[in-house]
Formats: structure tokens, sequence, C-alpha cells
């Protein structure tokens, strides 16, 4: 024993550890590589791949590393032959009831089964035999399930339930015929399932990945009668070259615009024109609000993860969710409507495509109620996998810029990737338009950063405007628990997924906690490089009121602009 400490003996090397760490946590801090699939710290820890087993000296046993805690004394060998050989043995299992299409699989460049069999140099299987038949779940525009595929690592149902509080999917059926399902429904789209995607982010194989688009964007990009145009949002320019060999956190805007135009696309718009759009719409609603004694806290409507969640979990509160649409559906709106009219394009022969960090944002482009405005969603990964298929180097381009008119953002538009950033840069906007005057300090750090739950107050005037943020659904949960005991807000800002959008379900592997704080960074980067950094600066912005709707909140920015929602059931 050292202190707080105890030793123990990794291969024979010696290392003083915390005594509350298991042996998988201990060999990871000591640079050991032991492989795991079921693993997910704090998360998923149950043991059940048992590849990460190792042998324990003196006691005879294999023990599976992530569910084995330190003890002092403890000897632990990594790399015998019985654990190399009881580990490919336990991997040939779980291969012999698995689907092998390695080659056709969406998966196949992160499927973490694939890796590891490399690693462990599985050349054949010894047990083929009997496999499990399940049919595969296409029912939503956002997630494609193919239970064959699942090794039962458990992790995309703890992700559901322990980070996300949905409980969408969870283990049916006992031993051969286990099964990852939606308990008492048919199928994804009929259960609760908010399209998050934070499953498919985790899962190691391709038994849940997202619905691919691909083929449809290139045939409208093929079609001579269409006009494709893109729209990128904040978190994927912070992303995409990760997919392309480059550090997480690389900012790559100028070379994603000139890849999409590489690939075709008539005009390559920017997502963060029409944040800074809602941040004018929602920024004058919170102040009508208040002024006006309206329904408060007002919440904010981006995220639409979040707004399935609130439909299927808290519908009493529908009246408090702000009317605005997402950037992404007020940016189909306008290319509709404005640019379709100042380009004299006939709208059905305009196509409009969105590269999004998201899942749920393909789910939200089919909602009736905003039908026609967005036609396909790409995923970051999506959009990766179509510029390899297009044959060139995207780190090779020379930086371009987006198009004008519907291109032109600030850097509060650009921070609504990170959680915290709809709030900060409505915080911006709302302080000068009550009070009239200049903000001094434009950086709302109490909002920033990943906790899952931040709640601050902010003199705007006379006003002291009370904020909460909540990033992941099972922090969304707590804030709104505690709204009906009482707590008073003035504004609540909410994303599903950890982090924000840089952790969306459609962002390139691993979304590690490292990965996600340097897209942070990347993203406050670029919000203090911009000439413009409130949104009600932007001279886009100022000119689209002018030209088309008049002022914020106006009648015909209610007509295109805004929505609403309904009540889903359970």
């Amino acid at each position: 024993m050292n202190g707080d400490k105890v030793t123990i003996w990794i291969n024979d090397d010696e290392y003083s550890v915390d005594p509350e760490m298991t042996v998988l946590e201990a060999a990871q801090e000591a640079g050991k590589d032991i492989p795991t699939l079921c693993y997910l710290k704090d998360i998923n820890e149950i043991g059940a791949c048992r590849l990460c087993l190792v042998e324990i000296e003196n006691t005879g046993k294999l023990a599976a590393s992530c569910i084995t805690p330190v003890s002092d004394g403890m000897k632990i060998k990594t790399n015998t032959s019985r654990v190399r050989n009881t580990r490919k043995l336990n991997l040939e299992f779980l291969l012999s009831n698995h689907k092998i299409d390695c080659p056709t699989c969406l998966k196949n460049e992160d499927c973490e089964l694939r890796k590891i069999a490399e690693k462990l140099k599985v050349r054949e299987n010894r047990f083929e035999g009997k496999k499990s038949s399940f049919a595969v779940d296409d029912s939503t525009p956002s997630l494609f399930r193919d239970s064959e595929k699942c090794i039962l690592c458990r992790r995309c149902e703890n992700v559901c339930r322990e980070v996300q509080s949905v409980r969408a999917i969870m283990a049916e059926g006992r031993g051969f015929d286990t099964v990852i399902d939606t308990a008492f429904y048919d199928n994804l789209a009929e259960s609760p399932c908010v399209m998050c995607g934070q499953c498919s982010l985790v899962c190691p194989t391709g038994a849940i990945t997202e619905v691919e688009y691909i083929d449809e964007v290139w045939a409208a990009i093929a079609d001579p009668d269409k006009h494709v145009v893109v729209q990128t949002a904040p978190a994927v320019r912070v992303a995409l070259s990760e997919a392309f060999g480059n550090k997480p956190g690389t900012i790559f805007t100028g070379q994603m615009v000139a890849a999409l135009r590489k690939l075709g696309f008539d005009r390559v718009f920017d997502t963060n024109f029409t944040a800074d759009l809602t941040i004018m719409e929602e920024g004058t609603e919170l102040i009508k609000r208040i002024k006006d004694g309206g329904k408060l806290p007002l919440f904010t409507s981006c995220s639409p993860g979040w707004i399935k969640f609130i439909e299927h979990y808290y519908p009493e509160y529908l009246d408090n969710l702000s009317s605005c649409k997402s950037p992404q559906q007020m940016f189909g709106a306008v290319a509709n409507s404005y640019y379709a009219e100042k380009e004299n394009i006939n709208p059905e022969n305009l196509v409009v495509v969105s590269i999004m960090p998201c899942t749920a944002k393909k789910y939200e482009a089919q909602r009736p109620e905003m039908e026609g405005e967005v036609d396909y969603v790409l995923t970051t990964r999506e959009l990766a996998r179509m510029i390899n298929e297009a044959g060139f180097n995207a780190n090779e381009l020379k930086e371009e810029e987006h198009d004008q008119l519907l291109g032109v953002s600030s850097g509060a538009g650009a921070i609504f990737g990170s959680t915290g950033g709809v709030m900060e840069a409505g915080l911006r906007t709302a302080y000068e338009i009550i009070t009239g005057e200049e903000l001094k300090q434009l950086d709302f750090t109490e909002v920033r950063g990943f906790d899952g739950i931040k709640k601050t107050s902010v003199q705007i005037g006379d006003l002291n405007l009370k904020v909460a943020v909540a990033n992941g659904l099972s922090n969304a949960r707590k804030i709104m628990e505690m709204i009906k005991e009482g707590e008073e807000f003035h504004f609540v800002e909410f994303m599903a997924c950890p982090g924000g959008c840089l952790g969306g379900g459609g962002q390139p592997l691993p979304a590690t906690e490292d990965v996600l704080k340097r897209r942070m960074d990347a993203i406050y980067e670029i919000d203090s490089s911009k000439k413009y950094r409130k949104s009600h600066e932007n001279p886009y912005i100022k000119k689209i009121y002018e030209e088309y709707f008049e002022e914020p909140g106006s009648h015909k920015a209610h007509e295109l602009l805004h929505t609403t929602y309904i009540y889903r059931g359970i």
C-alpha cells in the first residue's frame, strides 16, 4: 500500500494506482492495450463481450478486466498465450452469430468488431452454425437497424437509457433468441425514439447506422433541370476533417466549401446565416413574452431530438417551446421563397440539401408541417463518404468562401454548434435590443463547457434574466423536473446530444470527451475571428428583413419561419 494508492503489477511492471480503479482502467493508465467491445466508461460496464480478459496470478482465473477492481499486491498478465487464445475463442463465438457483409457494410471503416478481429488475427471461424434471424428495421428516415449484426454488447441500450433517458430500445427474449429491440412497439418509428443517433455513435458494429441519402443527392446533382443548393451546419466544419486523417478540432470550413462545389452543388450556403436569423426571431419572441407576460420559461427549439422528446414526455410544456423553426428548416423555407424569387428559380426545380452533424435532422426534414423545405439531409459522415467516392483529396483543396446572400454569418451563428451556443448568441442580441447599449463583454463563459446542466443569471438593464442550459436528454429531463417543482427561469437551451451538435449522432467517430473538447475550442476560435460576432450585426440579416420580412416577428416571418408542435404519447 502506498498512501491512498495500491501497488499492482501488470506484466511484471510495478504501478501505484487508485484503489477505486478497475483492472482495465489501471492498464489503460499504464498504456497497456486490452481489447474491449462492450465497455463504455460509467455507462456500460457489464463484462459481456469477454474480450478484455486478463489472467490474475495465483488465482488460476481469467477475469473480465472492465469489472474487476484492483487490489493491493495484485499481479496481472494481459498477454499470456492463455489470455490471447481465450480472447480469440470468445471473438470467434461472437462472429459465429454475426452477419458477415463487411465490404458492403456502412460501418466498415469504423467497425470495432472488424478491427479487433484483425488485431487478434482471427482468420477463420471454427464455429459456423445456425445464426439468429431478425428482420431489419427501416421504419424511420434517420436510423436503420440490422439486428443480425448485433453482438448484444448493450451499449446502445444503456446510452439510450442512461445518457438520454429515453429507453426506446432494450434486450428482449432469452438465450439464442435475445435481441435489442423496441419493447412493446413494432418498430423504431412507433416508439418514443427521438432519432438522436447516440446509439449509432456507440454501436461497435453495423447494427445501427444512419439512413443514407447519398445516391438521391447524386441523382439531383446530375439532373440538368434541378438547381441544387447545400447548407452546412456549424459543427460540421470542425469535425469533417477527422474523416481525412486530420486532428480533431481542425477548422475545415474553406476546404469543405471547395469540396461541395467540386461535388457539383450549384450554390454552397451556410446554416450559420439562418442561425443568425433564428436569434433575431427567437430573441424577439423572448423579449415579447417577458414584456407581455407570456408563457415562461421560453425553451429553445433548434434541436429536433429535444423537440421529439418534449412531444413524448412533457407535452404539457409545448406552449413553452419557441415557435421558431430550427436554422436548418428556416434555411429551407428561405431558400424556397426569398432565394428562389431573387434568383428567378421555380421552387419545383430547387433541391435543398443539408449537411448536418445530426441524424434527427433527417427526421425533422420529413415532419409533415415542414414538408418540402429541405429535401435531403446528409450527416458529416455521409459527406465524407461522398467526397471519397468522388475520388479527390479534400485536404489538398484551396480554401473557398460560402456563397453570399445566404452564406454570410456572424460568430454568434457559429457557436450554435456547441452546447450553450444558442444561449450565448441569444444573450448577445437580447442585451443590446433590451438596453439599447453596446455589449462590451461578448463571451458568456458561464454557459460554455460540457457540464450537463449550467444555470446562471445575467443582468440586462433592470432585468435579472435567469437562464439554464442542458445537453443530453437525461439532463433535459432533470431541468424539466426542476421546472415542475417550481424553479424559475426565463430562457432555457436544450440540446439532445452530449456536447450539443459537436457530439451529434452523425459526426465522425470516435466522439470521446477529448475529441468534443477540441471541436468546441475550434467553434469558439471561429467565433472570435469573425468580423461580426452578434447576429443583429450581420449585414445580410439586415438586408433580408429590409427586403422581405420587414421586421423580426412580422406576419411574413411567422408564416415562413415559425411552426407548431404536437403531443405524441409514449
